[in-house]
């Protein structure tokens, strides 16, 4: 459930190397699906603190950005390296809820005004994939973003039947609660994190509850 780098991963089959995914993408920015959300916030004036979870929170590079902009945020992961090095990243006197949960058995807060889930919502089992976008998209207010990408079905990893993959269509369908900020696409041989060749097939998504 821990977060996979724009363009660049792990390999799902290999458990041992979480730690050298977090290992390897170390101190890298946030990603620009949440800097986009952030920056759409910004002209709406709310009053502050805003909350955010970070769904998938991995090493926590998105959950710091959104510390030091100064959110209440709730960083979920399935990993306890995750989230202690998430941990080790923060201020003590930063205040931040972290819990250690799988996708299956998530439960997420209501009235939340961002959720963000950066590379990590394909790690779902398909299964399990539906409920957890109904919590997504009932844990979040009106006017609350959704931040985050998924994998197309031209992924190398659609051949993975314990991951989510999604065509176009059925990308649209799932936002059809929102107003789309950002859709776009990527297409393209590359490579992981950790140096493997890979076909990446990737929607990074902004979008906005009705």
């Amino acid at each position: 459930m821990s977060k996979l780098n724009d363009n660049q991963s792990i390999n799902k089959a290999a458990p041992r190397s979480w730690s050298d995914y977090y290992k390897a993408v170390a101190n890298r920015p946030p990603r620009e699906t949440l800097l986009t959300a952030l920056a759409n916030f910004e002209p709406e004036n709310e009053a502050e603190p805003r909350t955010a979870i970070d769904l998938g929170c991995g090493e926590g590079r998105d959950t710091v950005e959104l510390l030091r902009r100064g959110w209440k945020v709730i960083a979920i992961d399935s990993q306890q390296e995750a989230i202690e090095r998430l941990k080790n990243r923060c201020d003590k006197k930063t205040v931040i809820e972290t819990r250690i949960a799988q996708f299956e058995n998530i439960d997420l807060p209501s009235d939340v005004d961002l959720i963000n889930a950066s590379f990590s919502l394909p790690f779902c089992k398909p299964e399990n994939f539906p409920e957890l976008w109904h919590k997504i998209v009932s844990g979040l207010t009106t006017g609350g973003r959704f931040s985050g990408h998924l994998f197309g079905d031209r992924d190398s990893w659609a051949a993975d039947s314990t991951m989510s993959n999604h065509t176009m269509s059925q990308i649209e369908a799932l936002l059809q609660p929102f107003e789309v900020e950002l859709l776009s696409e990527e297409d393209h041989p590359g490579k992981t994190a950790l140096g493997h060749e890979k076909h990446w097939h990737i929607f990074h998504i902004v979008a906005r509850k009705k």
